[in-house]
């Protein structure tokens, strides 16, 4: 289960009811030793050093993220960003049961991670979907807890059009702490059906001051086709005072004229099976791993480049990265392909490309983290607390998205640097905020 993603997936889908070809072969690119070292920091005359480290997409459109001015940031190659003890407990304790299913469903999973022996890219020809299934069950806590500040870019300039709030991602199977795992194996809740709960609470502009959304996910999405089951999504509007529901089934198509569908945020937020997956190749990449940037809702006037669309101002980190492609099942899909580099260790998404019906480059997906075990606050008063069970929650979270049309020249960038993946103090206040009945409730 991603975390914002799915939030902002079914915020997105919220305000639209309110308001090359495929290359067969694999890859495997090993560029020798970088010229580039910890420490360095790479400015605008030097971008040509990161070239043999960053896919080719990305460099062919670094106009968009490379610009005067930057100061990138060299942080340490190949940093042991492992997961927490419980994570790791759990992989261990059922490593061997998760299987691939048909059409690439998954079964037998409780926890822990569903694959975690050496995926062969090469010679396993189920290597692609093995990994999305890594992917979409990574360790990212309880899921995620964050301020959310979400704007538009049209070739530069910011758009007035913006939206901010709070938002909660619920993991409410597949858990991993012991009282959870040995008392309901893996379920917050008896009998548990969902995989998780997302929410979102909009803040502002004005006009849409008061929007709250939940959305479930349920655990048969990992089943085949005929026997998924869609997320439900409620929302309530405040100038109609009552609670809609609104259909999930158009996860594909443009949300709200952005240049994202719902299932773009962490470069995939969809449902696995209903996609066809393959392992293109194993390379080293250069990408933001660790961020040092504070920004919303710690501040706002960090440089985002001339686009507004770039991380280049940051940390970067050297990363062993895989990539995998899908293709879609689903003829009406408005893709023709989608290349995802994930980090091999975490699972975290480095970059993604979309590629429209005809072949061609249409969309750049990349992301920013921050690394639950480092502090940027002045203070350093905590930001993400261990809790029981989980200790140390040593989690490299999303905290930041940026979608960019390279046709077009328009993008979205959606930041929430605060987000952590501590869950609610209790499951009582849990099961409270995930009742439908909470969107009216003193409204």
């Amino acid at each position: 289960m991603r975390r914002h993603s799915a939030v902002f997936a079914s915020f997105a889908l919220a305000l639209n009811s309110v308001l090359a070809l495929p290359m067969s072969s694999q890859e495997d690119v090993r560029p020798g030793a970088p010229t580039f070292k910890e420490g360095d920091v790479i400015r605008f005359d030097q971008v040509d050093s990161l070239r043999p480290f960053l896919p080719p997409e990305f460099w062919e459109n670094r106009d968009f993220f490379f610009y005067e001015g930057m100061q990138l940031e060299i942080g340490p190659p190949h940093y042991d960003y492992s997961p927490a003890e419980a994570f790791e407990a759990a992989t261990e304790r059922f490593r061997g049961q998760p299987r691939l299913g048909p059409e690439g469903s998954l079964e037998n999973y409780v926890a822990g991670l569903p694959f975690p022996d050496t995926i062969d890219c090469k010679g396993d020809p189920d290597a692609g979907t093995k990994i999305i299934w890594n992917f979409d069950r990574q360790w990212t806590g309880d899921g995620g807890h964050s301020s959310y500040y979400y704007s538009y870019w049209d070739r530069g300039e910011e758009l007035p059009l913006y939206f901010e709030g709070t938002a909660e991602i619920i993991r409410l199977s597949n858990r991993v702490e012991p009282e959870h795992l040995n008392a309901r194996g893996g379920d917050l809740f008896r009998g548990e059906k969902r995989k998780g709960a997302f929410g979102v609470e909009v803040d502002g502009p004005f006009d849409a001051r008061g929007i709250a959304l939940m959305t479930y996910r349920y655990k048969d999405s990992d089943k085949p086709k005929a026997r998924t089951k869609n997320d439900d999504t409620w929302v309530y509007l405040p100038a109609l005072r009552r609670v809609r529901r609104i259909s999930s089934a158009q996860r594909t198509d443009s949300v709200s004229g952005t240049d994202f569908t719902f299932d773009d945020l962490s470069s995939f937020a969809g449902v696995v099976p209903q996609y066809r997956w393959e392992c293109i190749g194993e390379m080293d990449l250069i990408a933001p791993t660790n961020t040092k940037v504070a920004a919303y809702p710690y501040k706002k006037d960090h440089n985002f480049g001339p686009y507004g669309l770039s991380y280049a101002s940051d940390r970067w980190e050297l990363r062993h990265a895989v990539k995998i492609r899908f293709t879609p099942n689903d003829a009406g899909h408005p893709y023709h392909h989608k290349d995802i580099y994930l980090d091999q260790q975490t699972l975290t998404p480095l970059y993604s490309f979309a590629y429209d019906r005809k072949g061609e480059l249409w969309k750049i997906i990349w992301h920013n983290n921050r690394w639950s075990e480092d502090n940027l606050s002045e203070d350093q008063s905590a930001w993400y607390a261990g809790w029981e069970g989980v200790e140390k929650p040593r989690d490299l979270h999303l905290v930041s998205d940026t979608i960019v049309n390279v046709q077009t020249g328009t993008g979205t960038r959606i930041e929430f640097w605060d987000a952590h993946g501590t869950p609610f103090e209790n499951p009582g206040k849990t099961r409270r905020y995930i009742d439908i009945g909470r969107l009216t409730k003193g409204r």
